[in-house]
């Protein structure tokens, strides 16, 4: 934290621009002893100078130098940002004669932990910036944006303030029994606290369902035989060829990818290798790999031929996918039907051509409707949206659960501070107001460099 760090914080690559961030007690004096222009070190804060990196009597690139002195910065530090022309080479030769002349090449995430460790945004604010630069639809911009302003770690200390007088109160009922302005508490004083505290963790926890659809988007594993149309119908969720398609069983030998965006929410993609029983060991690895991302997928679209009758394989499929979100899509419905509907036990059949494309329109609002992506509140999305954040609330939320069963059994109100103090503790952990140094290597390891 004593030493003055830098780092390119613009893509690195041919642009009009490229900006250089510097942060640190020495940030001013180390740029100003390469620039030709104003004397920054006794310059206004937020302020931009414009002149030339110099070093070694050669003139590097003419710049515009933006000088932000600490505490009112993003770091709380003095930041320097030194906007250059944009390009590989000149960016990188004035990053080098930064680190020549004091300046140590930033972590990832560094500028944005030292943010969090100088007390300027909390932990779960630091993970929203990452997921603003990650966002890739209007949804997911919302829902980092209103981590990053504080809106959801103003909910989160809400939360812990109702727990914070009941837990003040029980320690000075026990330490300090003959202090009589205290409030005497009971386990019936105590519950409807507990039991309020608890509703708005299950209520974050059910709403955090859609954050996570938000910010990850929908795994879906197009899965069926070979030549049923699988290819074709990734091609068509994209508008493009991105699938080879022939007529010959066991094209797809590996798997291919896309991404589509429905109405804000991107649906991930993936056309799996073909499954059936086959002797080719090379189409026997793309049909292993099929069955772990089905496995791992939020939605399995099952494709089945309308001129075809089940396979024995395919009947026992569709009971093993039983459990899991799936959509039966009967592929050429302009041939002669011979499948057996009858047989398939799930309520969300599809039908459709990729021939003509028909009917996608119908398989995008079965989507919707199985993942209640119309009822998601564009408007209010205080949501939690990454998995170390949701298991902590669980956590908490169990720690409650435990609390009100001591107190069903009404056990002695010392016992019960272990189980509201667990809670509070866990949701202090989520904005980062309680943390160690490897969780925190561990988020900021993720951040791009520069940030």
């Amino acid at each position: 934290m004593n030493e003055t760090i830098c780092a390119i914080s613009t893509a690195l690559g041919v642009g009009a621009i490229s900006i250089i961030r510097i942060s640190g007690e020495k940030s001013i004096e180390i740029v100003n002893s390469i620039f030709k222009g104003k004397d920054l070190t006794k310059v206004n804060s937020h302020t931009i100078h414009y002149g030339y990196i110099i070093y070694k009597n050669e003139i590097i690139d003419e710049v515009l130098i933006s000088i932000m002195k600490g505490p009112k910065t993003f770091t709380t530090e003095d930041i320097v940002e030194i906007n250059c022309h944009g390009g590989i080479s000149t960016t990188n030769k004035i990053l080098e004669i930064l680190l020549t002349n004091g300046c140590k090449l930033a972590e990832p995430g560094e500028f944005t932990k030292r943010a969090f460790l100088n007390g300027r945004i909390s932990l779960l604010e630091a993970e929203s910036v990452s997921d603003l630069i990650n966002s890739e639809t209007e949804k997911s911009r919302t829902l980092s944006i209103n981590g990053v302003t504080g809106n959801i770690s103003n909910m989160i200390k809400n939360i812990k303030d109702k727990l914070l007088p009941i837990s003040a109160n029980i320690e000075v009922n026990i330490d300090y029994p003959e202090y009589e302005d205290a409030i005497l508490l009971t386990n019936k004083l105590i519950k409807p606290v507990v039991e309020e505290v608890k509703q708005d963790l299950e209520k974050l926890l059910q709403e955090s369902k859609n954050g996570k659809i938000i910010k990850n988007g929908i795994d879906v594993a197009i899965v069926g035989k070979p030549n049923v149309g699988k290819s074709s119908l990734l091609n068509a969720f994209l508008e493009e060829e991105k699938a080879i398609v022939t007529n010959i069983a066991g094209t797809t030998r590996d798997i291919v990818e896309g991404k589509y965006n429905l109405d804000g929410i991107i649906l991930n993609l993936i056309d799996t290798a073909g499954i059936r029983e086959t002797e080719d060991v090379v189409e026997k690895i793309g049909v292993n790999k099929s069955k772990e991302i089905i496995e791992k997928s939020d939605l399995v679209i099952f494709v089945l031929n309308y001129n075809e009758s089940l396979t024995e394989e395919e009947i026992n499929l569709i009971k093993e996918l039983e459990n899991k979100n799936m959509i039966v899509y009967i592929n050429k419905n302009d041939l002669d039907k011979q499948i057996e509907v009858e047989l398939i036990n799930n309520k969300n059949i599809v039908y459709g051509n990729t021939k003509n494309i028909s009917n996608l329109e119908e398989l995008k609002n079965k989507i919707k409707e199985i993942f209640n992506l119309e009822q998601i509140d564009t408007k209010n999305m205080n949501y939690l949206s990454n998995s170390r954040q949701i298991s902590l609330v669980n956590r908490a939320i169990l720690a409650l659960d435990n609390c009100l069963e001591q107190i069903e059994n009404n056990v002695e109100i010392d016992l019960l501070a272990i189980d509201i103090k667990e809670c509070y503790d866990l949701l202090s952990e989520i904005i980062g107001e309680a943390y160690n140094d490897e969780l925190l290597d561990e988020i900021f390891a993720n951040f791009c460099l520069g940030k």
